[in-house]
């Protein structure tokens, strides 16, 4: 295995292990607000879309920094804080749950949401 290969795979599972912490934290966080709206979920997709996009300019517009700290920090921590799996389902429950109103509201907000960021 080349050097570089080596170290691509590292930062992306560096960064994808403090991803994953870090949602777990902000799920935990909003655990003790107790509120049937997915508010967690909302939360790391948008902000996470926002420093998708920062990221994007920094590291591949603008070419700050090597190509290892996009993996880093886009592929590995980026794509484990963020979810969409977990969006789909909270989009489902809400449905499942007759919450119609609510789940279409969740489900543009989102997307406008994550969008803007």
């Amino acid at each position: 295995m080349h050097m570089s290969s080596l170290l691509s795979y590292l930062a992306v599972a560096g960064g994808g292990a403090i991803g994953a912490l870090t949602r777990s934290l902000v799920y935990q966080w909003y655990a003790t607000h107790h509120h049937p709206f997915p508010w967690p979920t909302l939360t790391v997709n948008v902000l996470g879309s926002l420093l998708m996009g920062v990221a994007w300019y920094c590291l591949v517009v603008k070419s700050m920094l090597p190509p290892v700290y996009r993996e880093f920090a886009a592929v590995g921590f980026l794509g484990a804080f963020t979810t969409f799996s977990t969006f789909s389902l909270d989009f489902f429950r809400l449905l499942e749950s007759d919450r119609i109103i609510e789940s279409v509201a969740y489900l543009l907000v989102s997307v406008i949401l994550c969008l803007l960021g």
